[in-house]
Parts: structure tokens; sequence; C-alpha cells
């Protein structure tokens, strides 16, 4: 057997306004709160499910460069254009990355600037 993703960790100044945010866009609850301010979100099963977790790791300043860590989301009970108006009602911002407006997805932000996509294809809920 191979290793599967269990855990993504996204560095953000906020992890209040993140978790709030990507709970929302993924249906995932809070599992944990450390200490230092960071949180782990996921599904309602926890950790080890078939989703892997997020840690909102708060960092004093943003790293430089590009983010390392990019999410691909697809919906799961509606088409893309309609996810595509809920995620930015949600506070989601499109980024531009040169896209030529013939992809089969969106290039979106978090409120925090980090890039995410917004796929075409829907999937079915777990």
């Amino acid at each position: 057997m191979a290793c599967r993703i269990s855990e993504l960790v996204l560095g953000c100044r906020d992890a209040e306004v993140l978790t709030r945010f990507w709970c929302e866009v993924l249906d995932f609850v809070v599992l944990d709160r450390m200490d230092d301010g960071s949180v782990e979100i996921g599904p309602r099963e926890g950790f080890g499910g078939a989703q892997p977790t997020i840690i909102l790791s708060v960092r004093d300043e943003p790293e430089p460069g590009k983010s390392r860590l990019h999410i691909d989301v697809n919906a799961t009970d509606r088409d893309q254009d309609a996810e595509l108006e809920r995620l930015l009602k949600l506070g989601a911002r499109p980024a531009d990355i040169g896209q030529t407006g013939q992809e089969a997805w969106h290039v979106l932000q978090d409120p925090e600037g980090n890039q995410f996509c917004l796929l075409k294809a829907r999937i079915k809920e777990l």
C-alpha cells in the first residue's frame, strides 16, 4: 500500500478567518485548536478518513515567494457556476495567473490571498 495525504498545512496570519472560510467551502468542522492559535479542520468523521484535514498554521509574516500549497476543489451538489457564485459570496476572489479564459477551472484566492482552483467536474459527496 502507498502513502496517502492525511493533512494539508496552510500558513496564515489569521486562522479564525480561514477556519470560517474553509469550513463553509468544504463543510468541515473544527477538530482541534492549538496553543499557538493554529486550528485543525476536517470532515466530521475526523482525522484519517477519506478526506485530508487542513491545519491552518499561524505565522507572523507571510512566507516570501509563491505559496507552496495549492488546493483544488470540486462542487458536489451544484454546477461549477453556482459553486463559483457561492465561493465568491464567502469571500473568495478571482486570481489572475495568466489564464486564457478558456480553462475549465477558475483560479481563486481565499481571504488571505492563498490560491486555489474550482474545477469543473462535479464529484460525489462522501
